[in-house]
């Protein structure tokens, strides 16, 4: 018999996305509300494709409830997939694993959350699937939970649900960690994996996957987002298709300012970027960091005046984007066109300590921790200089800066 179902995972409901104040022009109430939309887009998706069952593979919560509304939210919902005879199985992971949720609500019948205790397995109703599956019981699981998952059923379809780092994915936390070669040789016909918040495969027989999460939630989660749409036939070969659930989209614009007179050119470039990044984005509002780089005799007036040129994007933004776009952060990487002789002793000394903090993380922090007293009197974008690309572009500032007062000229790298 064929079938179909979702795999969903880190939706990450009523996220709190703390900082987003400190962001002028940002569309706060926007994004704050991007993840219960998203979540309605997937329940809807599954309406529209009338499928089966949904998988939901942990952080269905991004902690525990501020209020009952977010509970509520989640029983409305269920309920519309109820209404359809669409039932739903989920897992709980780090972020509401059981000792994080202190509040309980009593969800519709056509919900099955997996015990935390041990795992389980649950089969859908004559469909010849079983699923198997372990909640997490505290925010912090370094066991191997798929060693204990149960063997398969023989002749049906069985599908493993688990909230995982895999063998490990930088940027996440090595919760419940696993090996392909353990979950491929399962006996399993498809593993719905949570976690890791990039979409990707790490098997392909049997399909061992990572959906990503249904709406991101800052700049580090680029690009679209939403889950997978799997279809089985008789034969079990199965179909794969990513759906986009996301409802605003976080965008990195590269501006390559090589060869351009002055800022205005640089902003003339952004304007015709920005209707093709919007184009390839379905037209939804955009949260966009631009990063302008490249030899430009611009470089000296872009670094002084970031607070002009970011403000003249926005504008740009307002402008093409009908008020849809949003221009999270500025960062400046460009170097004067040209070059000049740097003499011999403390200057070229100094140039080449500069040179040498570009390629060393470690250094730029321990000279950032010296310099923290320092930070209330810089302008206040700059205060964010905290990521290394946002400290090559300080790096960058500076050395420009220092050399034009120290030579009379700027130098280009």
């Amino acid at each position: 018999m064929s079938f179909k179902f979702i795999h969903a995972a880190d939706i990450h409901l009523d996220s709190p996305l703390l900082g987003l104040e400190r962001y002028e022009g940002a569309p706060v109430e926007e994004i704050r509300g991007a993840t219960r939309r998203a979540f309605e887009n997937l329940v809807q998706l599954a309406i529209d494709e009338a499928v089966d069952f949904v998988l939901i593979a942990g952080d269905l919560y991004d902690g525990d409830w501020r209020d009952a509304g977010t509970g509520l939210y989640f029983v409305k919902q269920m309920a519309r997939l109820r209404e359809v005879k669409i039932p739903v199985y989920l897992v709980a992971g780090n972020h509401d694993a059981q000792n994080k949720m202190t509040r309980e609500l009593r969800f519709p019948e056509n919900v099955t959350v997996f015990s935390s205790r041990k795992p389980e397995t649950f089969p859908v109703k004559s469909l010849n699937v079983f699923i198997h599956g372990q909640s997490y019981a505290t925010a912090d699981v370094r066991d191997n939970l798929a060693e204990d998952y149960p063997k398969p059923f023989r002749d049906a379809f069985n599908i493993g649900l688990l909230h995982t780092c895999g063998s490990g994915a930088q940027g996440h936390e090595p919760y419940a960690p696993c090996t392909i070669p353990l979950l491929t040789g399962k006996g399993y016909q498809y593993w719905a994996l949570g976690h890791v918040h990039t979409a990707q495969a790490l098997s392909e027989d049997p399909p061992v996957v990572f959906p990503g999460n249904v709406q991101g939630r800052h700049i580090r989660e680029t690009g679209p987002r939403g889950c997978v749409l799997v279809s089985v036939d008789d034969r079990h070969q199965i179909t794969r298709q990513f759906r986009a659930l996301d409802v605003l989209r976080w965008n990195l614009c590269e501006i390559d300012a090589t060869g351009a007179a002055d800022s205005e050119a640089v902003i003339d470039r952004f304007a015709k970027r920005l209707p093709e990044l919007m184009s390839e984005n379905a037209g939804l509002p955009l949260a966009i960091r631009v990063r302008i780089s490249g030899a430009t005799s611009a470089h000296r007036k872009l670094a002084a005046g970031r607070v002009a040129v970011r403000e003249k994007l926005q504008s740009v933004g307002v402008d093409l984007g009908n008020g849809s776009v949003w221009i999270e952060k500025l960062l400046i990487d460009t170097w004067p066109e040209g070059t000049t002789t740097i003499p011999e002793g403390p200057i070229a000394e100094l140039k080449d300590y500069l040179d040498e903090l570009r390629n060393s993380g470690e250094d730029v922090d321990a000279l950032l921790e010296e310099l923290a007293g320092l930070r209330e009197f810089l302008p206040a974008d700059l205060r964010e200089a905290c990521e290394p690309v946002d400290r090559l572009a300080l790096l960058n500032d500076v050395e420009a800066l220092l050399m034009e007062r120290l030579l009379g000229t700027e130098v280009a790298r």
